[in-house]
């Protein structure tokens, strides 16, 4: 795609601002700071990859799936507003995903050892997993609001914290996966997803991008649930004080 075809692309956001202000959505600004940045952001990211790719480097390789995982689990975070170490208990439990998965690809040889296979898919994965943290703990704040009553009550007939909320947690990472097994069920016939059709564009043989989107479908399956059930387990006892009383989440 030429840079002057690239511009013309423009027109969609162009038209998005102007529905904005049609309907007095006031979100021009937010549009406008959103496709600056996205766009520095994307080509900053392209260069960098780029020399990652020539170079090959291993510790290049490491430090950008890290600072992904960091970046994810910022932005995870700010579902979670008032609980205490969340930042660190998301980060591990992308981390731990990550190496699983990424070990798992490796060591059967489903995928080659280089930064043009290992830092996409990183992303795609870290970014899914990203997703499922955040709607894990909108889920776990709206659970724990509403069955308030019902955990307390457990707690005062004598359960532990973990059987005071094992309900809670489990509707919320039920939740949390909700995206990806609609995404399942509804691939090829509603949606051709992202790197299919990245792959065709490119000029790939149809058959074999088919083929790499499985590995991802399957891949973001997994991720979500290693994600969420681990969060679920880093987490819930800072629910409780020390006294094992519920906490505000504004606390």
């Amino acid at each position: 795609m030429s840079l002057v075809a690239l511009s013309f692309t423009l027109l969609f956001i162009v038209i998005t601002m102007l529905l904005s202000v049609w309907q007095k959505l006031d979100l021009e600004k937010d549009i406008a700071i959103g496709t600056v940045r996205s766009a520095i952001q994307l080509l900053a990211v392209g260069y960098v990859l780029q020399f990652i790719f020539k170079s090959g480097n291993s510790f290049l390789i490491g430090l950008i799936i890290c600072i992904m995982i960091i970046v994810a689990a910022l932005n995870a975070a700010k579902r979670a507003k008032g609980m205490k170490g969340i930042v660190w208990r998301i980060t591990l439990s992308i981390a731990t995903m990550e190496i699983v998965m990424m070990g798992l690809l490796l060591s059967l040889q489903i995928i080659e050892a280089t930064p043009q296979y290992m830092i996409p898919l990183s992303g795609m994965t870290i970014g899914n997993a990203m997703v499922a943290c955040g709607l894990f703990l909108t889920q776990l704040k709206r659970e724990t609001e509403s069955s308030k009553g019902e955990i307390e009550t457990l707690l005062a007939l004598g359960a532990t914290s973990r059987q005071a909320v094992q309900d809670v947690l489990k509707r919320s990472v039920k939740y949390s996966m909700i995206p990806t097994i609609d995404g399942m069920k509804t691939v090829g016939l509603v949606q051709l997803p992202g790197m299919m059709t990245g792959m065709i564009v490119a000029g790939a043989d149809p058959v074999e991008a088919v083929r790499y989107q499985i590995l991802i479908i399957f891949v973001f399956v997994s991720s979500s649930a290693i994600t969420s059930m681990l969060l679920s387990v880093l987490c819930y006892k800072n629910l409780f004080t020390k006294d094992l009383q519920l906490k505000k989440w504004s606390e």
